[in-house]
């Protein structure tokens, strides 16, 4: 019985942080430019950001409003405005629609992103909700606050970590400094600009095998789970 268990996939469950002044809605449409046999492997929820948009967003006359946004900032992108508001939503979205096993985050949704697994870590987010196991970047980057910097990158992460750095994205050399917080990452380098990049035959190659290893952990923590409960009925 226990061994048919270990047999059963299951898709990794991801909740989507979308970018600046978008949508829930807007990362969904973004992200279903990838290929249905990808996107049929993942489970993934949508959040809206807490904040509704504060000035006037990039996509407007592209994607249809309402706007939103994770937390505020200023020029130099070093100091930022509800910030630990924005982990306090996040977290209870998390609690009532989860569990989930990891994070997609898209511009500020993947800086955000980016920083989440070592600030759960040190305890400063995230207590109340699984840990994070593993995490895609797309057009991301390293918070530049000093004190976040501090809790978010002081040690390597060790999740298995997936990331998009587009050719012209303005974001791309500090994508490639947050590449370096993480252990054994997989980077998939396209074409584009600051963008959800449709897959082409390598980056496909690339997703698919990301998505075998994250099937292949959860099977594992089934497995060790069956394990354990048989041992406890011995």
């Amino acid at each position: 019985m226990g061994s048919e268990g270990t047999n059963v996939r299951r898709k990794p469950r991801f909740v989507c942080l979308h970018g600046f002044r978008t949508s829930g809605e807007i990362m969904k449409i973004q992200l279903h430019k990838w290929p249905k046999s990808v996107i049929d492997r993942l489970d993934l929820v949508f959040l809206d950001a807490p904040f509704p948009c504060q000035g006037k967003s990039d996509v407007e006359g592209i994607f249809d409003p309402p706007y939103y946004e994770w937390f505020q900032f200023n020029k130099e992108f070093t100091e930022y405005t509800n910030f630990e508001k924005c982990l306090e939503y996040l977290e209870d979205r998390m609690i009532k629609l989860g569990p989930f096993d990891g994070l997609i985050g898209f511009s500020q949704g993947a800086i955000l992103s980016g920083g989440l697994p070592g600030l759960q870590a040190k305890g400063i987010a995230l207590q109340k909700v699984p840990k994070i196991k593993f995490i895609i970047i797309i057009g991301g980057a390293k918070f530049k606050s000093t004190k976040l910097i501090e809790n978010s990158y002081s040690s390597t992460m060790e999740i298995p970590s997936l990331h998009f750095l587009g050719e012209t994205d303005f974001l791309r050399p500090y994508g490639t400094e947050l590449i370096d917080s993480f252990k054994n990452p997989v980077v998939v380098n396209h074409p584009k600009g600051h963008t959800v990049p449709r897959l082409d035959e390598k980056s496909l190659e690339k997703v698919t095998a990301f998505i075998d290893t994250l099937e292949q952990m959860l099977m594992e923590e089934v497995k060790i789970g069956e394990d354990n409960t048989t041992s406890k009925l011995i």
